[in-house]
């Protein structure tokens, strides 16, 4: 399904209902070991990364044998568990390598994630996995502020065009403030915002992973295949390391 433009501004309490958390089960069949890949010379595999086609960014070998696919929502509280349990082992012990690389493609849930996704991706690959990585660990403090927002002021942006409202909803939850805090200009902050076209890319890249299947975040793929009942990195590093050969 697309992006209704009549959801509402929802708060906190809202985002992990719309999350999946399901009790986690198999690990695939083993293949022949992976060969580690040097990164280009002076570099390190983590500190590259890329915009894909589909619309995501992949951090890592480009080329990569084992190619994963990460959809996540940044408003989604089991997204930032994950995040924080597993980021640093799946760069240090698979991107690192140049066996594994790791694309990130937003997946929307609610209006909310529209504003800070469109944020997040406002300045390209670079700092884009940094960016997310802050946003998980901040995600309690910058969600709660949207709870406060008053009723009338989430009815009044609720009646706004569906751009304009993208602009609104940052601006009363405080994401401005909260992406200034990391270097963004104001500038920038708002010409994102009103970035219609980036918007459009959101929302294709939500319907393209509802056809594939994905109902709900976090959802991985592994080279292409969806990993069903993965939603915890213990799970899901059996699964790479079975991908990898071990």
């Amino acid at each position: 399904m697309k992006i209704d433009p009549r959801w509402a501004l929802t708060g906190l309490a809202l985002f992990a209902v719309a999350c999946n958390k399901k009790a986690a089960e198999g690990t695939s069949a083993p293949t022949a070991p992976v060969a580690a890949v040097a990164p280009p010379a002076g570099t390190q595999w983590t500190e590259v990364v890329s915009a894909t086609p589909e619309g995501g960014f992949v951090m890592g070998n480009p080329n990569a044998p084992v190619k994963l696919v990460e959809y996540g929502s940044l408003t989604c509280p089991h997204c930032a568990e994950f995040a924080k349990e597993a980021t640093k082992p799946l760069e240090e012990e698979f991107v690192s390598t140049g066996k594994v690389s790791w694309e990130y493609r937003n997946f929307l849930l609610q209006p909310v994630d529209v504003s800070v996704s469109v944020l997040a991706r406002c300045r390209g690959a670079g700092p884009f996995f940094k960016l997310v990585e802050q946003i998980y660990a901040e995600q309690p403090v910058w969600a709660a502020k949207f709870s406060d927002i008053p009723k009338a002021e989430q009815e009044r942006i609720q009646s706004l065009p569906d751009q304009q409202r993208v602009a609104a909803i940052a601006k009363a939850g405080k994401l401005d403030e909260f992406f200034r805090a990391r270097g963004m200009p104001e500038s920038q902050i708002d010409a994102c915002l009103a970035d219609k076209a980036a918007v459009d890319k959101l929302v294709e890249m939500r319907q393209h992973a509802v056809d594939q299947g994905v109902d709900g975040t976090p959802s991985f793929f592994i080279n292409g295949v969806k990993a069903d009942n993965v939603y915890d990195w213990k799970t899901l590093h059996a699964r790479l390391r079975a991908a990898a050969g071990g």
